[in-house]
């Protein structure tokens, strides 16, 4: 099955571009102010307009408020919306039925407890990312380079579709989908164009070899 590849945080024309020649299947944009890419609404709507549907657009925000949800769905007009803070199962209800669009949510993980999130999530997400749980002291849940003990989803089974996400770089692509943001990047929401190429080179490779049986995704 081909893996699903998602660049995330894009904000210049440049990388978006190289994002989708290199054959990306998403390409996010960041709506979230904390964020060093986290994108205006004309900007959105530019970058939005440049992708012509060679790939699926996602907005993310975090714990944004309607009328947020709106001016960046208004701007950018994404296939997906990407919920990546605190939001609860009835609030990914609640805005998959006003906006009418498919939602992906993040669950954070750190420890096996924190899996037990995905049965609250499964039922009311379009697809789920996993991503490392930020620190607390952290200004923003994602992005942060981080990776969580992949060894926690092996035999995970969800309803759901499911990306990976969280200290992904060329060296580790190996999942049914694979969100990255933070390690295609040579500063903090400055993109690298040959670490996108590299990256999405290695993810599409990856999916077409068997997994060695001491692969901390294999089981997944």
């Amino acid at each position: 099955m081909p893996v699903l590849i998602k660049i995330c945080g894009l904000k210049t024309s440049e990388a978006l571009d190289v994002a989708l020649a290199a054959g990306a299947d998403l390409v996010g944009f960041v709506f979230f102010a904390p964020s060093p890419r986290h994108v205006g609404i004309e900007t959105a709507r530019a970058l939005g307009a440049r992708v012509r549907g060679r790939a699926q657009k996602v907005a993310l925000s975090v714990d944004a408020a309607d009328d947020e949800l709106a001016a960046s769905i208004e701007a950018l007009e994404p296939d997906l919306l990407q919920l990546h803070g605190k939001e609860t199962p009835e609030r990914v209800v609640m805005v998959r039925e006003r906006f009418g669009l498919p939602v992906m949510k993040a669950l954070p993980i750190a420890e096996r407890s924190d899996l037990a999130a995905i049965r609250r999530y499964e039922e009311v997400a379009d697809r789920l990312i996993f991503d490392a749980r930020a620190e607390l002291a952290a200004t923003r849940p994602g992005g942060l380079g981080k990776r969580f003990d992949w060894r926690l989803l092996e035999n995970v089974q969800t309803r759901a579709p499911f990306m990976l996400s969280g200290g992904l770089d060329a060296l580790n692509t190996a999942a049914p989908g694979v969100d990255v943001s933070s390690g295609v990047e040579r500063a903090p929401g400055e993109k690298d164009a040959d670490k996108i190429r590299a990256f999405i080179a290695a993810a599409r490779d990856g999916a077409r070899k068997p997994a060695a049986p001491d692969n901390a995704m294999s089981s997944i």
